[in-house]
């Protein structure tokens, strides 16, 4: 998710709404075990999918591991608010920053497990609509940027022993969220942060300070035409 507020009206807010948020999160069902085998070969993408530029992540990292959280009830709203079978669609600008940062993980025998890429206009809005504040849901407007264009994405790391501590988990509405937190963020997951941080920058993505999983490529706080493309 992506939060377009900032200063200290920010940390204001995360205290105001932290204990409905808490609350929600309780009857969310625990994290589910991450898939780590090879994907199957990978489908085109839809025409309307083509048109706009995307592509499945898939079909430029082979060893991606996809976990669209907004496909389950494992998110911020509690329920999914995505096709079970949503794919992970970036736009073609994004593909040599992801395969470097995937090239570089992997010499460290990790990969990229992405919980969000192209999100849909109408999905924007069922977020905001659910918790109908800037501060933690961008929102919707006349044009789409960020996720909504498919140039950012969500995501965090994966190693033999399956996903990495990094100290939160997606979409916590906490200080410890936050890209270069300490407090209450334990030295190793840190440490991962860096490395993962370390490895999105390597490929030309842009981390967002308020949010650890949060990386955007080229162009992406430009508004832009609202795009229709279905997620399958």
């Amino acid at each position: 998710m992506y939060a377009y507020a900032d200063g200290m009206g920010v940390v204001a807010l995360r205290c105001l709404i932290i204990g409905f948020l808490s609350v929600a999160a309780a009857v969310l069902p625990p994290a589910r075990a991450i898939p780590l085998s090879r994907a199957s070969p990978v489908p085109p993408v839809s025409d309307q999918a083509r048109a706009a530029g995307f592509v499945d992540v898939r079909s430029v990292v082979a060893d991606a591991v996809i976990d669209l959280r907004y496909a389950t009830p494992d998110n911020f709203v509690g329920i999914p608010v995505y096709p079970a079978d949503a794919r992970c669609l970036v736009h073609e600008s994004l593909v040599p920053g992801l395969v470097a940062a995937a090239d570089r993980l992997r010499q460290g025998g990790e990969r990229l497990v992405f919980w969000d890429c192209y999100r849909p206009h109408e999905v924007q809005v069922r977020m905001f609509e659910a918790v109908p504040n800037p501060a933690w849901v961008a929102r919707p407007g006349r044009f789409a940027r960020s996720h909504e264009t498919g140039r950012s994405v969500d995501v965090t790391l994966a190693g033999s022993n399956g996903l990495a501590d990094m100290g939160t988990g997606f979409d916590d509405f906490s200080s410890r969220s936050h890209a270069e937190a300490t407090e209450g963020v334990s030295a190793p997951a840190q440490a991962n942060r860096a490395r993962l941080r370390d490895a999105m920058t390597a490929g030309g993505l842009t981390p967002y300070s308020g949010e650890w999983w949060h990386f955007d490529g080229p162009g992406a706080a430009q508004d832009r035409p609202i795009l229709e493309v279905p997620l399958d």
